[in-house]
Order: C-alpha cells, then structure tokens, then sequence
C-alpha cells in the first residue's frame, strides 16, 4: 500500500508543539516528543523553515512560529514537507500490455479520475488548519 510520507504527520507534529510549549523548543527537545532522530527533525524544520512557516533563532535556540497556527492550513504543512507532487499522488502502473483491453485503457481512464480525488483530499486539508490540531490535543488532555 503507498502511503503519503510521514513528514507530514513528523510536521505537524513539530508545529504543535511549537505553538503548545512554554519552553524552548529544540530539535532534541521535538525529538523526544515524536521518538525520533532530532536530525530528521532538523531537516522537516529547515523544509517548514523554507515555506516560511517556521524561523529558527541563531545558536541552537530552538524554533518558533512565523505565523499564527488559525493561519496555517494542513494543506501549507503538506505543500512544505514535499509530501507528493502536484497530481501525483497516486502512481499508475506501467507497462501494462496494450494487447488486452484493459491493459491498454486502464491507464488514461485513471488519469481522468485520480487527479480529482487527489484535489478532493487537498481541499479537505485546506479546510483545517493547525489551530484545530492544537484544539483537539489540548481538549484530549484536558479530558
């Protein structure tokens, strides 16, 4: 089964605790968090870094935000961490043989309708944003 990568997932996790911590928030610190290598952190930070989502303060200091979390959506997380390419979320099958019907139609009658589901889900993404995943953890442990 393909999977959209966990860098997505890693991403949003390292924003929420950006906007819930009280402390310095460094890659170690993330690391721990997640239950990762705080260089795989450092990297999704420099991608978050990179669309602007995200600053880190010279000397080790940690990362923080460049934008309240009401105005990052799922779909800018999904947008920086390079998660899949625009219309390429689902990869095809090639080489199929173009002898039996449906080796040879299967894969434009796929490029008509796949490009649409993927819109579908990046609609969707666009529609939350990180405030409401910071709700939703601070309503669990509330709870």
């Amino acid at each position: 089964m393909m999977q959209i990568s966990s860098r997505f997932t890693v991403a949003i996790h390292i924003l929420a605790a950006l906007e819930i911590s009280n402390d310095v928030c460094t890659s170690e610190v993330i690391a721990g968090s997640i239950q990762n290598n705080p260089v795989v952190v450092r990297r999704i930070i420099g991608m978050l870094k990179k669309a602007e989502l995200v600053d880190v303060n010279s000397g080790g200091g940690g990362a923080y935000l460049l934008k309240p979390v009401e105005d990052i959506t799922l779909f800018d997380v999904y947008k920086a961490v390079d998660v899949v390419e625009d219309e390429k979320l689902f990869q095809i099958h090639e080489n199929t043989n173009q002898e039996c019907i449906i080796g040879a139609n299967i894969q434009d009658v796929l490029m008509l309708m796949l490009p649409k589901a993927q819109s579908a889900m990046e609609e969707v993404l666009k529609s939350y944003t990180m405030a409401d995943i910071v709700a939703g953890i601070l309503e669990k442990k509330l709870n």
